[in-house]
């Protein structure tokens, strides 16, 4: 595959899942992954690992070598900021931001002072059925506890008098 923009592969692996007609969750089951992860994959916005890559072949046979390859290379990952405009995006930053702080409270009252990872993170997006049988979206995140380092100057390695073989 020439040099190509990760739109174009994007739009290439999208087209490839679109043709299969399955569902992000239904790709997630057949390879043990979240149905974020998998939209993650096919968006460029997470590297295909090789143990997985039989996996989702399997599961989206017309996927080629080419963008099997491409999808194994380390994304650039970043977002467009008109994607807050998109109404469903917006509700999701609008919910995180209303609740942010006090979800930030009961994480450092039940964990410390630390933050919740974003790179040793999952997330997944689910249907059920409420009280009054309407469909409710349940999105979970899921990441590692990181705590805040107290800053030590005998910790920090990268001054050389601290290194030194006294």
């Amino acid at each position: 595959m020439a040099e190509t923009s990760k739109s174009a592969v994007a739009n290439s692996i999208l087209a490839v899942k679109q043709k299969s007609g399955k569902s992000y969750s239904q790709i997630a089951e057949e390879t043990g992954l979240t149905n974020v992860y998998v939209a993650q994959l096919l968006r460029g916005q997470a590297q295909l690992k090789p143990e997985t890559a039989p996996k989702l072949r399997a599961a989206l046979p017309d996927l080629t070598d080419e963008l099997i390859k491409e999808m194994m290379k380390p994304p650039m990952r970043f977002y467009d900021p008109n994607l807050l405009q998109e109404p469903t995006v917006y509700r999701l930053n609008e919910a995180v931001m209303h609740f942010g702080e006090s979800i930030k409270e009961i994480i450092n009252e039940e964990y410390g002072d630390g933050i919740m990872s974003a790179i040793d993170f999952y997330c997944s997006v689910n249907k059920v059925k409420g009280v009054d049988g309407k469909d409710r979206v349940v999105v979970t995140f899921d990441g590692k506890y990181l705590p805040y380092s107290e800053q030590k100057i005998e910790h920090m390695t990268s001054l050389p008098r601290f290194n030194e073989k006294k």
